[in-house]
This record gives structure tokens, C-alpha cells and sequence, in this order.
């Protein structure tokens, strides 16, 4: 109940009821109304500012989520660049020293991105910098894996051709020559048996009976099997790519026929005497891009070091050839 007020009036000497007017009231209501208002305000204020809504807490431990699956994934990518760094070190120092292959530049394993901003649709949220830094670093290794993997394609390339190569190349004597007594004339000047005057001998003469197994001392290909060469009689010939080319000289009989591919230790024909020859034996040449090459040099696949020394010194004797 509303309290009633009064006023003394000395005309009548008494208390009279003051009456409130309509500009009372509609003050009145207008100060209530401004009051609730602005209460109402500082509530909202600090409801919005201090007391999250059910909604903006499962949103805010999304974030908090987010945030610490980030830090988790940025971990993870530690890692991975550690790891990433061991094998781009194993391949600059190790895997490429091998197979004498330039080591692949950081201007080319550390490129960035150019052109525009990859990241502008990651901008203008709370957490951006967070966002943009973890997709960089993410775009980083990526293309750092692909430098690498493509690093180790052209390794295995390289394995591949190194293990080819190593195959073609002659490395094996082309008679059974165990105990070595079979090579009869080294590569040099040599008395020559017809003229016997000194010349040079382009090859190795290995002393054998006729019907003596040839073999193929390296992996190649069969570009000549005939007797049209001056002096070789029958003879074949072995393109073993990178190269090299063998020749087998004096032959009796051919095992192989042109275009034939042979493997390293695969016979290929037979001891002979045919041609310009003073008896039974195999003429043996190596070639690299048509210079005459010792073939002295080319037997370190079967033979142990002191087997090699005898047979350096045994082919260095200024003897007589066969040829």
C-alpha cells in the first residue's frame, strides 16, 4: 500500500492530503522505466561478459580441444621433420657419395611457395596465426617428402644402372686360367712372330687346345660372330654398352650368333688357330670407345691380389705373341 502524505495549512491550521497530479506520476513511471531499463542493461552486460550460456561452453572446449589437437599434431610434425632430416642426411652423404651423385641443394629441399597467399581464407579468426602456422609447416614437409621421394627414385635408378654396369663390364679371364699358366703374350710391344720385329699388341694371348671353352666376360650383346676382320679369323665380337667392347680372336667354332645377348661366364665359342695365328689360342682385346685397353686390368672379378700381382708381371714380360 502506497504511503499517503500530507502538508500543514496554516489557512485552515490543519493537515491536508497531498494530491500528486498526472506530471507526478508520469515522472514517476518514466524514472521506473529508465531504472529498469538500465538495470536491465547491467545485467545483460555482465551475463554476457562473466556467465557463459551452455552453448558458448561446449563452444569454448571445442576450441580449448582444437588447440591442444594442434600442439599434438605440431609434436607429430617434429617428428617427422627429424626423421625427414636423418634420411635427407643419409642421401646427401652416404647414398649419393656412392653412386658420385651431386647432393640435392636446401634451395631446392627448403623452397617455399611463391605466388599469392596460399593462406588468406585462414585469416580473420581467433586462432589464424595457430591455423596458417600448422598448414605452412604442413605444406613444408609435404614437399620435402616429395623432393626426397623423388630423391630416391633416381637412387634406385642409379642402383639399377650401377648394378648393370657392373655386370657389362669384362671382369673375368675369357679361358679357365685357374693356375694362371695359360696367358702366353701380355698387352704391349711384342716380338712380333711372323715379322719379328717389335709392335704393338693390342690384346692378351691365352695359350689353349684347341676346343677350348671362350667365355663371355662381361653381360652384353653379340654385334659380330665371322671371319671378315684382318688377321681375328673367327671372331666375335661383345657390345657391353657404357663403352665397352671385347673381342675374341682365333676361334674354331662360334657358340653364339649376332644379336644374341650373353651373360658374364656364358661360352661363347671355342679355341682355335684360325687366322693370322702361330698356333692354338685365344687373342683377347678390351675396348672403351675404341681405345685398346689392357685387359690385364679387367680381371679383378676372380682373381685373389696376389693372383692379380703374378698375373701383371707374367703379362709385362716382353715376350713373343701369337699373333
Amino acid at each position: 500500500m502506497a504511503k499517503v502524505k500530507y502538508y500543514y495549512d496554516p489557512k485552515t491550521l490543519s493537515y491536508r492530503k497531498i494530491e500528486k497530479g498526472a506530471r507526478y506520476k508520469i515522472r514517476n513511471t518514466a524514472i521506473f522505466l529508465a531504472s529498469s531499463a538500465l538495470m536491465g542493461a547491467l545485467f545483460y552486460l555482465v551475463a554476457d561478459n562473466f556467465i557463459n550460456s551452455p552453448k558458448e561452453k561446449r563452444l569454448h572446449r571445442e576450441v580449448e580441444n582444437m588447440k591442444i589437437q594442434y600442439e599434438i599434431l605440431n609434436g607429430k610434425m617434429n617428428q617427422a621433420v627429424a626423421v625427414l632430416e636423418g634420411l635427407q642426411k643419409r642421401d646427401d652423404d652416404i647414398y649419393r657419395v656412392i653412386f658420385e651423385a651431386e647432393p640435392i641443394p636446401n634451395t631446392i629441399r627448403k623452397a617455399g611457395f611463391g605466388g599469392a597467399n596460399r593462406y588468406k581464407k585462414l585469416e580473420g579468426f581467433d586462432n589464424s596465426e595457430l591455423i596458417k602456422e600448422t598448414a605452412q609447416r604442413m605444406d613444408q614437409i609435404t614437399k620435402e617428402i616429395y623432393v626426397q621421394s623423388r630423391s630416391f627414385d633416381e637412387i634406385v635408378d642409379m642402383a639399377e644402372d650401377k648394378t648393370k654396369l657392373l655386370a657389362a663390364i669384362p671382369a673375368i679371364q675369357p679361358v679357365a686360367n685357374k693356375d694362371l699358366k695359360r696367358m702366353a703374350s701380355g698387352f704391349g710391344l711384342r716380338v712380333d712372330p711372323f715379322t719379328k720385329a717389335r709392335k704393338m699388341h693390342n690384346g692378351m694371348d691365352f695359350s689353349a687346345q684347341i676346343g677350348t671353352p671362350v667365355y663371355a666376360t662381361g653381360d652384353g650383346k653379340v654385334i659380330r660372330a665371322d671371319n671378315r676382320a684382318s688377321g681375328f679369323g673367327n671372331h666375335i665380337r661383345i657390345d657391353h654398352g657404357y663403352g665397352y667392347t671385347t673381342v675374341y680372336a682365333h676361334l674354331n667354332e662360334y657358340n653364339v650368333r649376332k644379336g644374341q645377348k650373353v651373360k658374364r661366364g656364358e661360352i661363347i665359342g671355342f679355341v682355335g688357330n684360325t687366322g693370322r695365328s702361330r698356333g692354338p689360342h685365344l687373342h683377347y682385346e678390351v675396348w672403351l670407345n675404341d681405345d685398346k685397353l689392357n685387359p690385364v686390368n679387367f680381371y679383378y672379378g676372380e682373381l685373389s691380389p696376389e693372383e692379380f700381382s703374378t698375373i701383371i708381371q707374367m703379362s709385362s714380360q716382353p715376350n713373343q705373341s701369337f699373333d
